[in-house]
């Protein structure tokens, strides 16, 4: 079995607050993009176990993709007495690490669409949704595979589909940034500034990314990657109508009303050596692709 799953964008991030078990609460419209992970299960293994084309992905426990499985198998035999199976997980990874567009994130809500499917969907789509976010707060967005207003954790998803046909272009700047240690930065400045809840309801509005492109923490990557700064720079100054860091980062992304001015903007910047650069489309609706074999 074989499955696409997709990237991710946020096109708006507002840390609400910090809960006593330490999690962030947060207020973001996502969207998936496509830049796709291919990830294939092959069943009947006599054991777990994670391979992955980009070598700084981990291989072992900690893959979220493995953890998802092994989750899922578990849930599965508890509640349905069903045999436990081993399973080799191959990821294609086309998705940039560490770059916030959720890659990790995606590729463990493939594999617990992936397992549903092979034991005939023993799992209705809130009880996947429940294991997604024991697994991690943004795999539940990826298992809802809409357009959506995340709030709580990430783990209260709202479909959203007042979005405008932006066009895309981003930017992965080569710089892998640990989401844990973003969030651990800002509350030092949540502290210091006191920051209120933004008065903005994204469900009653047309999303305009003149008015609503915000990230709550581009304040934290900023201040110690400035080479960020300068993509994003780089964007406007190319004719983007607003650009965003994605989650905490490093990619940044250009949202752009003319399909052209797009194109010719990507062009320019495609001889810039540290940069990757992508033109991908947003998807209002659907997430993952199962391709069975």
């Amino acid at each position: 079995m074989e499955i696409l799953c997709p990237a991710k964008v946020n096109l708006f991030l507002h840390v609400t607050g910090k809960r006593p078990d330490d999690y962030h609460t947060l207020l973001s419209l996502m969207c998936n993009i496509d830049i796709w992970d291919r990830v294939t299960l092959r069943f009947g293994t006599g054991s777990m176990r994670v391979i992955c084309t980009d070598p700084d992905v981990p291989e072992d426990q900690t893959n979220l993709a493995y953890r998802a499985a092994e989750r899922f198998m578990c849930q599965l035999g508890d509640q349905h007495g069903v045999k436990r199976e081993g399973a080799d997980i191959t990821i294609d990874k086309q998705i940039p690490v560490a770059a916030g567009l959720g890659g990790g994130s995606s590729n463990a809500a493939a594999v617990l669409c992936g397992l549903n499917r092979r034991y005939g969907n023993p799992f209705n789509r809130q009880e996947l949704l429940a294991l997604a976010l024991e697994i991690g707060a943004d795999v539940p967005f990826f298992i809802f595979g809409k357009a959506a207003i995340a709030t709580g954790i990430g783990e209260r998803l709202v479909s959203f589909s007042n979005l405008r046909p932006y066009y895309v272009v981003l930017i992965y700047p080569g710089i892998r940034i640990s989401t844990a240690e973003v969030y651990k930065k800002l509350d030092i400045g949540l502290t210091k500034y006191k920051k209120e809840p933004k008065e903005i309801r994204l469900e009653d509005q047309v999303y305009d990314a003149a008015l609503h492109l915000c990230n709550d923490l581009e304040s934290v990557v900023f201040s110690s990657f400035p080479e960020i700064v300068d993509a994003k720079n780089t964007l406007l100054e190319h004719g983007a109508v607003g650009a965003l860091l994605s989650g905490s980062g490093s990619s940044v992304f250009g949202l752009f009303e003319d399909m052209t001015a797009a194109q010719d903007a990507k062009r320019s910047l495609d001889n810039n050596a540290a940069w990757k650069l992508f033109s991908p489309q947003l998807i209002m609706d659907g997430g993952c692709r199962i391709q069975e074999h």
